[in-house]
């Protein structure tokens, strides 16, 4: 059965494979004219400087940390093989966001000259680059799982054989993480400054349309949506994905240990893999599916890009019972409640994207109404798209929640009894959720991945003065992307919600293995490699009655928010610059506004490099610092306090800002549609600065927070050890 890995292993090169073939497709597509070869260029050269500057300084980060990590494996606080592989999780993170990104920058003029002959042409060419994000994140991710798996199997001694292993790879999902939050701020920073400057100095105070060439900031802008919308979100998707696996493969390790079924605890580590593995094969089928006619509107665009999400999610639904079947056995009930636990995360995913399409894309009401309150200007826009964001909580929130408790019921044969293996069961098949919702992260990645590109072909075809037929058509795929971009926020904000909390139990497992390395018992006495969940629980008294506790969870829904304001105030400092200098060269560069002379298109991809690379630091710091502090000062127990608080009010906080965000932007392109006066009114302009507000929540904070809310849990997970020693000191 052990040599199912090499089932994970070939899906991997079957994604990546096929990541391969389509990014060659592309290639062999036109680039169109000389002027948009020339465009392309600029933002490919913007985009790769910056990623090349932002290396270099988590690159120094990762130093720093893998020589702690191995000054901890030193004092045996750590095992000797979690700084190589939290050096593998971040290496292949950036290099997931990398290989997108380099295809996003050749993808988006491509698109751009297909659109000039059909709309279909352009969705094709520009959906199939995004797939080569999607399969390279799942290929890398199950390439990484793989290897350590077959590496720390030949390697570490037979005792918790499976649970040394599982722990032990938790820690490239930290290094994923970790890279993952430096993109995401970094990126997010980069583009909102570059796009907030843009519209404001372009659009509201010269009147000039979105992406045009005479706007200084305009390129930058291009630039900011590959390294922020692309790079960012494949590192971010990578480690919610590989977080994912792994915080289920260690439960499952967990829930498994004492079965008495020969083989079962390695089965149930091998599960989420299996899932994941088959779901490359579906997501690859699901994005042959995707098509659509040329005179098609917005809701025929998204029907399109459904069929093929959809038709992956409900033959991975399918495909889980025949893997649970195989792999438990159908003697007992064991095969079909882990199967029913797939199909609850799958139908999460389904809700969470769904509600998210309705809240934010301008084919509804909700967004419509947001359009509908530029009549009275911007603060009215800003208003009633605080209000939407904030009710727009309600559906996610309550559909993970319900998600969680019939995940946990389905997996332990829905016995509420409050037992350990009961427990443990039910913490395993929420774990099984998250990898169902994330298992055809393929093609959903795909659909994410789109929109910048989408974006960047709009951008294109403005600044080579293609034709308005042609621009009509790449704006149709840009509002499709719009509210593709915002569902896939949606949808990854959802799996971090349930994968935290498979990792809070993972973090309790980890402090397990650290006491018993030291040769230590519970507080209270019970051996620990004989504790259960319940144990630990008692022991530590993790409570809501134990102040330790409530003051974990204090701190860490205060992260939440302390994070958010570092990083719009950073924007907010990054986007004045970029202001200034645009307004600069308006006025002392004479002759840009008539099209006679060229702006100083490099000054402000320089603005935007320095102040994202000053700017990411600190918010992503506090993230590795804050659950470190916290376990030195406050022990295990406000450690658990702090991760509950922080993915509490993160999950809630980031579904507010992502969806209103997304409302703001649509209801801006709403108005470009002709509706209330369209492009150049007083309404567009009103939405205008509702949309540059929205900015930094959709693209800055708000997605960076699902990965805070999971690396503070990494964090934790890794310094367990440390956590342990100072408190039996």
């Amino acid at each position: 059965m052990g040599n199912l890995i090499y089932v994970v292993l070939a899906a991997s090169l079957v994604a990546l494979g096929f990541a391969f073939i389509f990014y060659r497709q592309m290639l062999k597509e036109s680039e169109g004219t000389d002027l948009m070869q020339k465009i392309a260029a600029h933002v490919r050269k913007g985009a790769m400087a910056y990623l090349k500057q932002q290396y270099k300084v988590v690159i120094i980060v990762f130093i720093v940390l893998a020589a702690i990590f191995t000054l901890m494996a030193c004092f045996e606080l750590q095992n000797s093989w979690v700084p190589f592989a939290f050096l593998t999780g971040g290496f292949f993170s950036g290099l997931a966001g990398f290989f997108g990104m380099k295809t996003a920058t050749y993808a988006s003029a491509r698109t751009a000259n297909a659109a000039r002959q059909t709309l279909n042409n352009g969705l094709q060419v520009a959906f199939r680059s995004g797939a080569v994000m999607g399969l390279t994140v799942v290929g890398l991710a199950l390439l990484d799982v793989s290897v350590w798996f077959l590496i720390l199997d030949h390697f570490i001694p037979a005792e918790n054989h499976l649970i040394i292993i599982t722990t032990t790879m938790l820690t490239f999902g930290m290094g994923a993480s970790t890279q993952a939050l430096f993109a995401r701020v970094g990126g997010g920073i980069y583009t909102k400054a570059a796009d907030v400057g843009a519209d404001l100095v372009g659009k509201t105070e010269y009147n000039i349309p979105e992406d045009d060439p005479r706007n200084p900031a305009t390129i930058a802008d291009n630039v900011g949506d590959n390294v922020g919308d692309v790079a960012g979100m494949g590192a971010d998707l990578y480690e919610s994905y590989a977080g994912s696996i792994l915080a289920t493969m260690a439960l499952g390790a967990s829930a498994f240990a004492s079965s008495a079924v020969e083989g079962m605890q390695l089965k149930a580590v091998l599960a989420p893999s299996m899932i994941a593995a088959v779901g490359v094969a579906l997501s690859i089928m699901g994005i042959f599916l995707v098509k659509t006619k040329e005179d098609a509107g917005m809701k025929q665009l998204l029907a399109a890009l459904s069929r093929g999400t959809n038709t992956a999610a409900v033959l991975i639904a399918v495909a889980a019972f025949c893997i649970f079947a195989w792999l438990f056995g159908t003697e007992t009930s064991q095969w079909w409640q882990m199967s029913l636990s797939v199909v609850v995360g799958l139908f999460a995913g389904v809700i969470i994207g769904k509600a998210t399409e309705y809240y934010t894309s301008q084919s509804y009401r909700p967004t419509q109404k947001v359009s509908e309150s530029s009549q009275t200007g911007p603060a009215t826009v800003i208003i009633s798209g605080l209000g939407l964001g904030m009710l727009s909580t309600a559906i996610p929130v309550v559909t993970v929640g319900v998600a969680i408790i019939l995940s946990y019921l389905c997996a332990n044969g829905f016995n509420v009894a409050f037992t350990p293996e009961n427990l443990s069961l039910g913490l395993y098949g929420i774990g099984i959720a998250a990898v169902g919702m994330l298992s055809t992260l393929g093609i959903t990645l795909a659909t994410d991945a789109y929109g910048p590109i989408a974006d960047n072909a709009g951008g294109n075809a403005e600044m080579s003065s293609l034709e308005p037929e042609v621009r009509k058509r790449t704006d149709a795929l840009d509002a499709l992307g719009n509210t593709t971009a915002a569902t896939g926020k949606g949808f990854a904000i959802g799996s971090a919600a349930l994968t935290a909390l498979a990792l809070l139990a993972s973090y309790v497992e980890e402090i397990k293995m650290a006491l018993i390395r030291t040769g230590e018992a519970l507080p209270n006495g019970i051996d620990a490699a004989q504790a259960s969940l319940v144990d630990f629980m008692n022991a530590y008294n993790v409570n809501l009655m134990n102040p330790i506790v409530l003051v974990g969870v204090f701190i860490g829904a205060m992260m939440a928010f302390v994070f958010c304001g570092l990083t719009m105030n950073a924007v907010g400092r990054a986007a004045q610059k970029m202001v200034e200098e645009v307004r600069r060269q308006f006025s002392e560069i004479s002759g840009i506004l008539e099209g006679k002379a060229d702006p100083d298109y490099a000054r402000c991809v320089a603005i935007s490099t320095k102040g994202a690379q000053r700017e990411m630091m600190l918010p992503a710091l506090m993230a590795i610092i804050v659950p470190i502090v916290t376990g030195v000062i406050l022990g295990v127990a406000g450690v658990l306090g702090l991760l509950i608080g922080g993915l509490s009010s993160g999950f809630v906080l980031a579904v507010f800002m992502a969806n209103a965000g997304g409302a703001w932007d649509n209801a801006k392109k709403y108005v470009e549609e002709g509706n209330f006066g369209g492009k150049g009114s007083d309404c567009h302009k009103a939405t205008v600065v509702g949309d540059t507000v929205g900015d930094p929540f959709k693209d800055t904070s708000g997605p960076s927070l699902n990965i805070l809310i999971k690396l503070m849990s990494m964090v934790s997970i890794v310094m367990a050890g440390l956590t342990v020693a100072i408190h039996i000191l």
